[in-house]
């Protein structure tokens, strides 16, 4: 199969198409929970919700993620050293919606530990990882972040926080 690459001067999404239908099929994808956090060349805290989180490769170990180019937080990232990705436990959902938030200081009122090039760690997570910030992809209306993962940590018997048709959801066993 060939891709198909249109010239810059067209338009990159055809005329008619529904854009919430479209997010709402994206939604039939179940998916974890996770909370990017980084500390910036300046100090700064930074950390948000995603769920735009996946494995690139095996060797070397690299996961990628996607940042919306109009979010504030999008040079601190692209800056800092290394960042980390905690995937949230089911317990967590009050976490998710607090980094969902367009708040000053997300950290003040919240338990973490510093990892790799000062990257808040949160506990009692799912799993945890930590990564040194490599490549930065243009991906439409986002920016896809390639790292290297450096270090991470699995807690297989803390049940994971979900998100599927745009609410958060848990496992059935």
């Amino acid at each position: 199969m060939t891709a198909t690459v249109l010239p810059p001067d067209q338009p990159v999404t055809p005329a008619g198409f529904d854009s919430r239908a479209f997010r709402n099929a994206l939604g039939c994808f179940a998916t974890g929970v996770a909370v990017v956090t980084a500390q910036g060349p300046d100090g700064a805290l930074m950390g948000l919700t995603i769920n735009s989180f996946s494995s690139v490769s095996l060797e070397p170990p690299l996961v990628l993620w996607s940042l919306a180019t109009s979010s504030p937080n999008l040079e601190g990232f692209q800056r800092a050293s290394h960042y980390a990705v905690n995937i949230l436990a089911l317990e967590q959902e009050a976490l998710s919606n607090h980094f969902a938030t367009r708040q000053e200081d997300k950290f003040s009122s919240i338990p973490w530990t510093p990892g790799l090039g000062g990257a808040p760690l949160l506990p009692g997570c799912h799993a945890s990882f930590q990564i040194r910030n490599e490549f930065h992809y243009p991906g439409g209306d986002h920016l896809i972040f390639v790292g290297h993962v450096e270090r991470f940590e699995a807690n297989p018997g803390i049940p994971p926080l979900l998100f599927h048709g745009g609410r958060y959801r848990q496992l059935q066993a």
